[in-house]
């Protein structure tokens, strides 16, 4: 639509409807509106003058959040070619199956407008659900990485990236990088400058890009064996107290022989061997960021102590931790000064 000649330019530069699923994840929800909010106005007086959000609902009365707390709706379902984009907040898994005809049916006209549609949490479970993500990459959390493959086909989920951006259609894993996909849209339609108020405001450092690996797990070893895949997460999510190959064997009801098998199998390796790797690229991840002692990562990965993950490491790397530490960081200096010039 374009401004009459004779009429003030409209200040909305960008229009986001929110579609909450059943028992949605709060926080997803709180950070990517809150995103909106801070940027669209100047300080922290929240009036929706660059940017509006808008709960949208087949009826008025509240939507459940997981946690319990509801939030009322804004206003009805309506035309979807009134936003700029259509954001799905989703939540517990057990809900995606029960997504209500008309959401379905509006998610369809939104795309058939062409109006962008996010996927938030399990958002993305829930467009794919509704036929919406054919032929498109979607990011989702490693946590729910192996829920994504047991539940769907043909689509090949990222567990390693902060967000994906494909075309029309954009996910993120929820959390805190709600908060960061919402500021690539502030920045993409506003401007840095809001986009990076925002997050300062929230007490965020920086906006982190799509391609920035998401913070926790990264899954390093590459398979498309499931029983393999599942050894690993159980590993991942277990990290500070990793169990053994004979408890993982007997958590996924096999026996070592056969998790050693898969292994040997897709990756070449044993498992003790994957489960040490996946452990230390976790270690290196931790290094690379400031503020954590040798003995506190050491801690997190599941070493006995400092001197343990250092004996490891060096064995592995050769060299120690803080030395693998220090050549990153001049790396990355050298890196900056590069750019500069």
């Amino acid at each position: 639509m374009r401004d009459h000649p004779h009429q003030p330019a409209d200040p909305l530069r960008l229009r986001v409807g929110f579609l909450l699923a059943r028992r949605f994840t709060l926080s997803a929800f709180a950070n990517f509106v809150d995103v909106l909010r801070l940027a669209a106005d100047e300080g922290d007086r929240s009036r929706p003058i660059r940017c509006s959000w808008r709960v949208l609902g087949t009826s008025m009365d509240p939507i459940r959040s997981s946690c319990g707390i509801g939030v009322t709706p804004d206003e009805k379902l309506g035309d979807p070619s009134r936003f700029d984009y259509v954001v799905v907040v989703g939540g517990l898994i057990d809900e995606i199956e029960r997504l209500e005809p008309d959401h379905a049916a509006f998610l369809h006209r939104a795309a058939a407008a062409r109006v962008p549609l996010v996927g938030v949490c399990t958002g993305a479970f829930i467009l794919h659900r509704a036929g919406l993500m054919d032929g498109y990459r979607c990011c989702v959390s490693w946590f729910h990485h192996e829920d994504f493959l047991e539940q769907f086909d043909g689509l090949r989920p990222v567990s390693d990236r902060i967000f994906v951006v494909d075309r029309d259609r954009l996910t993120c894993s929820g959390g805190a990088s709600s908060a960061h996909l919402a500021a690539f849209l502030v920045d993409r339609h506003i401007g840095r400058g809001p986009a990076r108020k925002s997050l300062h405001i929230m007490i965020i450092d920086e906006a982190m890009a799509a391609d920035d690996p998401q913070p926790g797990l990264p899954l390093d070893l590459v398979t498309d064996d499931p029983l393999v895949r599942r050894a690993l997460l159980m590993l991942q999510q277990n990290m500070d107290t990793p169990p053994g190959v004979a408890e993982v064997a007997g958590h996924l009801g096999v026996s070592r022989r056969k998790l050693e098998r898969h292994f040997a199998a897709s990756l070449g390796l044993p498992p003790a061997e994957a489960f040490m790797r996946v452990r230390l690229s976790q270690a290196r991840m931790l290094l690379s960021r400031p503020g954590r002692s040798i003995s506190q990562i050491a801690a997190e990965t599941g070493f006995c102590d400092a001197s343990h993950l250092i004996r490891v490491f060096r064995e592995t790397m050769g060299i120690t931790p803080e030395q693998w530490r220090r050549a990153q960081g001049q790396a990355a200096h050298a890196a900056q000064g590069d750019a500069v010039f």
